[in-house]
C-alpha cells in the first residue's frame, strides 16, 4: 500500500509506529518474567524519565510544529496551537472525571471516575489506558502531518517521536504488571494487563493519522491537541505517580534525562 511518491501510505506508517509504541509496553510489561519485583527508586526514575519524554514531545514535535504550520498558512501562529492545546487538555480531563480507572501505586480508595465495581484489575488497565490515547494519537497525527504538502512535517521528526514514546512506553509496562503481581495475579497475567494496557496506541495512531489526511486544515490544531491531552496526562497521572515513593529526587533527575533525550532524538534527528 503505497501513496503517489510511491512511500508506504501514511496510515500503514502510522499503524506500523503504534505498533512500535504498543510492542514496547509489552516489553516493559514482559520484565515481569525475568525479576520478582522492581527497586521503587528504579520504578520512579523510569517514570519520571517517562514524564520528560512526553513534556519534550509536546514541545518540540507538536506544539513548534503546530505554530509553524499554522503561520505558513497564513493563520494568526498562535490561535491552532492555544486552542488545541486548550481542548485537548480539557477533552482528557473530561475523560479523566468520567471514567473509572485506579494509577498504578495508588490504594484502592483512590479510584477516580464514577462508582463501578469493576475489578482492580480493569481499572489498573483503564487508568494506563487513558494514559496511552494521546501518545498514539500524537504519533498518528506526526505521521499524517508528513504528507500535508508544502507544509509536511519531516518523516524523521515522526520517526523521532514514535522512538521517543516507545522508550517512555517501557516503564508504563513495567507500572501495571508489577503493581498486579503484588497484589497476587500470575505472572502471565501481569504480563497480559500489561500489555493490553497498550493496545489503544495502534488505533489512537491510525485515527490521528485518517483525521489528518481527510482535513488537512485541521492538522495544526491536531498538532497542539494532542500536546494538550499529553500535558494533563503528565501532570495529573505521570509526575505525582514517580514522586509519591518517597524519591522526588530521584524522579525529578529522571524527568530531566527524559526531556533531553527527547529534545536530542527531535532536534537532531527530526530536522
Amino acid at each position: 500500500m503505497t501513496d503517489s511518491f510511491g512511500q508506504p501510505h501514511i496510515l500503514l506508517q502510522a499503524l506500523l509506529a503504534g505498533l512500535f509504541t504498543w510492542g514496547m509496553t509489552g516489553l516493559g510489561a514482559a520484565t515481569i518474567f525475568a525479576f520478582k519485583k522492581i527497586n521503587q527508586k528504579i520504578l520512579d526514575v523510569m517514570l519520571g524519565f517517562a514524564a520528560g519524554v512526553m513534556i519534550a514531545a509536546s514541545f518540540w514535535s507538536l506544539l513548534t510544529p503546530s505554530i509553524e504550520m499554522a503561520e505558513a498558512q497564513g493563520m494568526i501562529p498562535w490561535l491552532p496551537a492555544l486552542t488545541g492545546f486548550l481542548l485537548g487538555a480539557a477533552f482528557f480531563r473530561g475523560i479523566d472525571k468520567i471514567l473509572p480507572h485506579l494509577h498504578p501505586l495508588l490504594p484502592d480508595e483512590k479510584i477516580e471516575g464514577i462508582k463501578t465495581t469493576w475489578p482492580k484489575c480493569t481499572l489498573l488497565v483503564l487508568a494506563l489506558t487513558i494514559h496511552n490515547i494521546p501518545e498514539g494519537l500524537a504519533v498518528g497525527v506526526a505521521f499524517g502531518s508528513t504528507g500535508s504538502g508544502a507544509h509536511s512535517m519531516p518523516i524523521m521528526a515522526a520517526l523521532a517521536l514514535a522512538v521517543g514514546i516507545g522508550i517512555q512506553n517501557f516503564p508504563e509496562g513495567l507500572a501495571v504488571s508489577f503493581p498486579l503481581h503484588r497484589d497476587g495475579f500470575s505472572k502471565g497475567k501481569s504480563f497480559w494487563y500489561g500489555l493490553l494496557s497498550g493496545v489503544v496506541e495502534p488505533i489512537a495512531a491510525v485515527i490521528g493519522a485518517a483525521i489528518v489526511v481527510l482535513v488537512q486544515p485541521l492538522l495544526p490544531y491536531a498538532l497542539a491537541f494532542a500536546a494538550g491531552a499529553m500535558i494533563f496526562v503528565v501532570v495529573e497521572e505521570v509526575i505525582p505517580e514517580s514522586q509519591q515513593g518517597g524519591n522526588g529526587d530521584l524522579a525529578t533527575t529522571g524527568t530531566i534525562l527524559g526531556f533531553a533525550t527527547m529534545m536530542l532524538l527531535d532536534v537532531a534527528f527530526g530536522a
